[in-house]
């Protein structure tokens, strides 16, 4: 079993997370980075988050400390939301899971409705995502624009109080897409978590941070381990 298995975000490409996890392999902490189905492992097929919680049930082994990233850690609170027992500890790092109503978000789910003749006027879909940022929505193919629909609904019905295992939520104050205040509402929410922020991390602290991030999680993960 490894030290700590990791579910990344919504990336196509875990490369950026490289400096990051050789840091903690330096440290001793041994790593494993599973690759979601249709994201960084190719798959054609619509995801529920029923789907991707049966996909983390089995690629993780029961006790296991894992660390969920954004979409990741989505993943995983609602796994441990079912399987409380699942994992010894949750780590959370700017994670997704907090729904809040906002135009941007209604805008992407009405265009995947009925919004395909729109996405054939290169200008009119370039404007859309500089207008809406939703970059993450632009560079996903069709069955996986439904699958990033279907988690932002996933999160109306994501009960954190059910999620009993103890839990650490690490946090960038310079977070611009799951803002801290998010951080804050899912330690309110959680009977068992933890709350640190970090005044330097964005939204992908193994980008803009890695060395400090693997000093984090390095401390974290050996007391963990005691």
């Amino acid at each position: 079993m490894a030290d700590l298995y990791i579910i990344h975000g919504w990336t196509y490409t875990v490369e950026p997370w490289r400096k990051t996890i050789e840091l903690l392999r330096e440290k001793g902490i041994s790593v494993k980075m599973l690759h979601v189905p249709g994201l960084t492992e190719e798959s054609k097929k619509e995801f529920t988050i029923e789907d991707y919680v049966k996909w983390a049930d089995r690629e993780i082994p029961d006790g296991a400390i894992a660390l969920g990233h954004s979409n990741g850690g989505r993943i995983l609170l609602n796994l441990c939301s079912k399987k409380p027992e699942k994992l010894k500890y949750l780590i959370l790092l700017d994670a997704a899971g907090i729904y809040e109503p906002s135009t941007k978000k209604k805008i992407v789910e009405c265009l995947a409705k009925i919004g395909k003749p729109l996405k054939k006027v290169p200008l009119i879909d370039k404007a859309f995502h500089k207008i809406t940022g939703s970059t993450d929505y632009s560079k996903a193919p069709e069955n996986m624009k439904k699958t990033l629909v279907n988690m932002i609904e996933s999160d109306k019905t994501l009960d954190l109080s059910q999620v009993e295992t103890k839990t650490f939520i690490l946090w960038g104050k310079k977070d611009t897409t799951t803002p801290p205040r998010q951080a804050t509402m899912m330690y309110e929410k959680m009977p068992n978590a933890e709350l640190k922020f970090y005044a330097n991390w964005t939204h992908a602290p193994y980008i803009s941070s890695p060395d400090e991030l693997a000093r984090a999680l390095t401390v974290l993960v050996e007391r963990l381990k005691k």
